[in-house]
């Protein structure tokens, strides 16, 4: 007598299924940026896509509750561009579904504020500009707890812990000799894990920095990922010294001796891991593959059970998961991808299990994160750590209403150290006779400018006195000039009355007035011009001094 032993599990039987391509997203330019970035982000309102751009970087926000007709996008949809550089990194924030933060080649981290309705118009304005890396950002994760604390990785070997909600870095890790691969927070978000190009994987404490563990994750040159399970373990993918690429399951403490290590393909493309902590499911999601194969991670051995491998036709670019908060669970949908391909086709690909019941199904859908921070800015980094705060789904998922994000600006940074007690007041002092010493410094200088202001428009003065004077004096040599040109050119019969009409119709306005004059005398009358004074001896006068005439 012979059986067979089958491992009982309910996502034994999880299969995959693609939505109409009217349901999709379609024409879309995805990046071509060569860094290994899934290029998509998704939570229940928005998907963003890391898009082509000329003259920067940007990215696209399509609202998920409106799909055109046959699914296109529109050439002229707007867009979310400020970056000067093209944009590698972007991460929703999971307390508040219109906040996304973006890195980009810039070296500038730009959180965002999306309307409810999606965007009308090209935006270009951020909320707030995190500017700290001297190389460009590759990566951009928030704290899984705390409200408003964002991680960002750059080029530079440094990562940076932010307070969005005064934009301002609260603590920097330089612990890493070469180019940083993933950061990942454990599940209260008290420890950082990281991978880096030395081949080494490290525990670090987020708000000092320091390493509290390190060792060789993947002995292959290629980029690995590593990320943190509910449980506490760590589980990497990467590259053996023969270029397979393999995963692991590693425990903190022993992270130099792996629980289990398993070698997939020969494949040369990086393998994203996507974690579902309530139904502890990884979804490896290989840059270039056409498959998306999935586990199941148990106490049991071999602990890291093969499920099954979901097949298309075609190689993807990009992939993101929707958060648990934004599945159907009337469906038994327990995730959800979408998935980018080079053609600028976004496939949406949901992960069922299959039940008759259509009731609601308590044990695939546990009480799951919200949109509630657990913990503030301010104490997660005075040293508070907590869970996150779970919902459950059973009536479906109702979002929290949230306002805009405000930033407010603090006057002191909190980098900046206490100095020592008996050295505060002189330190106070020296800082103060500094300040004031600058602040009389600029009081002088802008009083010597007022005063050469001033006398400048003291002489101006004067100038336009002097210039008044000089035209009223010649005003008076022409009407002088005038007068003795019209008596003049008078004729012996010709009687007072007419003269006198005759001045009247002449205006008195220049030298030009006499040339008038002299070509078209009153009709009627000849005028006999002296022998003694012409018209050019005229017009030569009027800039001669009365003297001199």
């Amino acid at each position: 007598m012979s059986f067979r032993l089958v491992r009982q599990s309910k996502f034994r039987h999880v299969y995959g299924t693609c939505l109409k391509r009217e349901q999709c997203f379609d024409n879309i330019r995805v990046s071509k940026s060569s860094w290994d970035s899934t290029f998509c982000a998704v939570n229940p309102k928005f998907c963003a896509i890391i898009v082509e751009s000329g003259g920067g970087g940007a990215f696209i926000v399509l609202p998920l509750n409106k799909v055109n007709k046959a699914g296109r996008i529109p050439p002229d949809h707007p867009l979310v561009g400020g970056h000067k550089g093209p944009v590698l990194d972007i991460a929703w924030d999971p307390f508040n579904d219109n906040v996304i933060a973006s890195g980009s080649e810039d070296c500038v981290v730009k959180v965002w504020q999306i309307p409810d309705y999606g965007l009308v118009t090209t935006m270009t304005e951020s909320v707030v500009d995190l500017v700290y890396h001297q190389r460009r950002v590759g990566m951009v994760v928030w704290h899984p707890t705390a409200n408003n604390i964002l991680l960002s990785a750059g080029s530079d070997n440094i990562v940076v812990i932010w307070n969005v909600g005064c934009g301002e870095a609260l603590s920097t890790i330089d612990a890493h000799p070469d180019i940083i691969y993933s950061c990942c927070f454990n599940w209260d978000g008290s420890l950082l894990l990281t991978t880096c190009k030395d081949k080494k994987i490290r525990i670090i404490n987020p708000r000092d920095g320091e390493v509290f563990e390190e060792a060789t994750s993947h002995e292959g040159s290629k980029a690995t990922r590593a990320i943190f399970l509910r449980n506490g373990l760590v589980f990497t993918t990467g590259f053996s010294k023969r270029s397979e690429r393999q995963y692991s399951l590693r425990a903190p403490g022993h992270l130099d001796d792996p629980i289990t290590m398993v070698e997939l393909d020969s494949s040369n493309g990086v393998m994203f891991p996507m974690y579902d902590p309530d139904t502890n499911l990884v979804y490896l999601c290989g840059k270039g593959d056409s498959v998306i194969r999935y586990f199941e991670i148990t106490p049991e051995v071999p602990f890291v059970h093969y499920i099954n491998t979901f097949q298309l036709p075609d190689p993807q670019r990009g992939i993101g998961m929707m958060p648990k908060r934004g599945v159907d669970v009337t469906t038994c949908e327990i995730t959800r991808f979408y998935r980018l391909n080079n053609s600028g086709f976004c496939q949406i690909i949901t992960m069922t299990v299959p039940r008759k019941s259509e009731l609601f199904q308590e044990d695939l859908y546990p009480d799951t994160p919200g949109d509630i921070p657990a913990v503030t800015a301010e104490e997660w980094w005075e040293g508070q750590n907590k869970d996150p705060i779970l919902m459950s789904l059973k009536d479906g998922y109702q979002a929290t209403q949230k306002s805009e994000l405000k930033v407010t600006k603090k006057k002191t940074n909190i980098l900046d150290k206490m100095p020592p007690t008996g050295k505060v007041k002189s330190e106070e002092d020296g800082k103060a006779t500094a300040i004031s010493s600058e602040a009389l410094e600029k009081v002088t200088e802008v009083s010597k400018v007022n005063d050469d202001l001033r006398k400048r428009i003291d002489e101006l003065q004067t100038e336009m006195k002097k210039f008044k004077a000089v035209f009223l004096k010649q005003e008076n040599r022409i009407r002088t000039l005038e007068n003795k040109v019209s008596e003049m050119s008078g004729s012996g019969g010709t009687n007072a009355s007419t003269q006198q009409q005759q001045q009247e119709m002449v205006p008195v306005t220049s030298c030009y007035t006499i040339h008038s004059v002299r070509k078209q005398p009153v009709q009627g009358h000849v005028v006999h011009a002296p022998s003694t004074l012409t018209a050019n001896t005229v017009n030569n006068n009027c800039d001669m001094a009365p003297d001199e005439v």
